[in-house]
């Protein structure tokens, strides 16, 4: 017992964290889910039914609500639970836009993207239901990398010394190299001044419209044009955060000249990427990357609040954005769901819709659209017949004019081998995405390389799911280059010795043995 007026003993950080499991640990975070869930799952989709009126288009609205409640409840664990699972939390609230929100109220008002018409009533029904397969079979794939690394914890909870002996993170780190970091920062500088000078300020801090028609003519063919913008990009953004984690385990001075170079570097970065010409995926992308280098999540509460600042940003102040990506601020709605009616940029759903009408009309070349993802860099001079983007192959089926659409994940897997593929497919990424977000954990609080991996792809992975994937692959390439750049192994710290470990601890007032002190 703790004697009256003595302070009471401090429970070290990793007790306190495990006191959150207990029973009455757990009664805050279930009334957290609850409550956001409610939010998420209730209040928003039972004001999009009661706002959009049914004009009897299709059925497929209920299954597409019934999945936006599903998300907003996964959604609301991931916000609660305070742990960094930041690739499980993207793919949630990516199908709770895109697969939820958008395609109900497309669907309830009859009011589809602008740029997918036509598409037969017949097809809605049929895409919502692999839009659930798709998902369902995430959640298989999940649950298996989940029993994976609980089989792999098993031996180790077996050894016959106890188990707050064992290390907490015996495994090795990857750790960032701070020469090559260096190195890269020079020529992401490099790049990214290049791109400036090319491009003008007026073009980079005028509307979107201009800064793509510049970009068009300056690199008429689009892979280089995407490969350069993406070195303008994430060379800068992958040393900001390599300088991020050396600078938690350097000293104050060298800190000091860290943190300077972070900052030069970041202004730099945000000329390139800046709120007016650029794309709000893009955008989004390096923000979010920044406020993690920054320690956004390097504690529960943290996670917390970041987490639900990037729900509001995309299901409340996402949309809004759209008013002002032109000349013109167009403010116009009827209510907050009309931003969807019609609007092109939620065209995944009908995307789906048109690649379940390829796989129908029997036009599928088993795996060819993603030969053009993997070689993506092969230029057409060379490859006359290197497939274009899906969005492009699709909007081409159907004889649209225009052809820069979305084709989601869905849609990928659907043009490369049908539903099987779809569904393989998706457990694969569910699989994926667990182990990418199981080394991301630890990476945060060591100055792990995977940290970086953490703050740039748990974003980008919304415009992998929304795809192209081709119109994607070169920014992906470039990344991983970069990160393969700074990427420097680090010495597994050594398990303790079963012996001493198990060895009683001396009396107080008792000096160890010498070999104690060297341990």
């Amino acid at each position: 017992m703790t004697a009256i007026g003595s302070r009471p003993p401090r429970i070290p950080r990793g007790d306190a964290a495990r006191a959150a499991d207990t029973p009455t640990g757990r009664v805050p975070q279930l009334l957290g889910v609850l409550a956001i869930a409610v939010l998420l799952a209730a209040v928003v989709p039972a004001m999009l039914v009661a706002q959009v009126e049914d004009v009897g288009r299709s059925s497929a609205w209920l299954l597409t609500l019934a999945l936006t409640a599903w998300a907003g409840v996964r959604l609301s664990v991931a916000i609660v639970s305070g742990r960094a699972l930041l690739f499980d939390f993207f793919f949630w609230l990516f199908t709770y836009i895109f697969m939820g929100l958008a395609p109900t109220v497309q669907l309830r008002s009859g009011l589809i993207s602008r740029t997918t018409p036509g598409i037969d009533e017949a097809l809605d029904l049929s895409t919502a239901v692999l839009v659930w397969v798709g998902v369902i079979c995430y959640e298989i794939g999940r649950i298996l990398a989940i029993a994976r690394e609980r089989r792999r914890r098993r031996p180790a909870q077996a050894e016959r010394f106890p188990a707050a002996a064992q290390p907490k993170h015996s495994d090795p780190v990857t750790a960032v190299s701070a020469v090559r970091t260096t190195l890269l920062i020079v020529a992401g500088v490099a790049a990214s001044a290049f791109f400036v000078s090319r491009m003008g300020f007026s073009a980079l801090f005028g509307s979107r419209e201009l800064a793509q028609a510049t970009r068009a003519a300056l690199w008429p063919d689009p892979a280089t044009r995407s490969v350069i913008y993406s070195l303008a990009i994430y060379p800068l953004l992958v040393g900001i955060g390599s300088l991020s984690q050396l600078r938690k385990k350097a000293s104050r001075s060298v800190s000091r000249w860290y943190l300077v170079l972070m900052m030069a570097a970041t202004a730099l970065l945000l000329i390139v990427v800046n709120p007016l010409s650029s794309a709000r995926y893009s955008l989004g992308t390096v923000l979010f990357a920044l406020v993690v280098y920054a320690g956004a999540v390097v504690s529960p509460g943290r996670v917390r609040i970041t987490l639900a600042a990037v729900v509001v940003a995309f299901v409340f102040l996402f949309p809004i954005a759209d008013a002002f990506r032109g000349t013109t601020v167009q403010l116009g709605r009827d209510s907050f769901f009309g931003e969807y009616k019609g609007n092109p940029d939620y065209d995944a759903f009908w995307q789906i819709a048109n690649a379940y009408s390829y796989v129908l009309d029997g036009l599928v070349e088993p795996g060819r659209q993603a030969l053009g993802v993997i070689l993506f860099w092969v230029p057409r001079g060379i490859w006359p017949d290197k497939p274009v983007d899906t969005g492009i192959l699709l909007a081409q089926y159907r004889g649209y004019s225009f052809d820069n659409l979305s084709a989601p994940l869905w849609a990928e897997f659907l043009v490369n081998g049908g539903p099987i593929v779809l569904a393989l497919g998706f457990i694969l990424v569910g699989y994926f995405l667990r182990v990418m977000d199981s080394k991301l954990l630890p990476a945060i609080q060591r100055a792990g390389h995977w940290a970086i991996v953490g703050a740039i792809f748990p974003v980008y992975m919304t415009i992998l799911l929304r795809g192209s994937l081709l119109q994607a692959t070169g920014a992906v390439a470039v990344t991983i280059f970069c990160l393969l750049i700074v990427r420097q192994r680090a010495r597994p710290i050594a398990p303790p010795d079963p012996i001493s470990a198990n060895r009683p601890a001396p009396a107080d007032g008792q000096r160890p043995s010498s070999q104690d002190a060297d341990e």
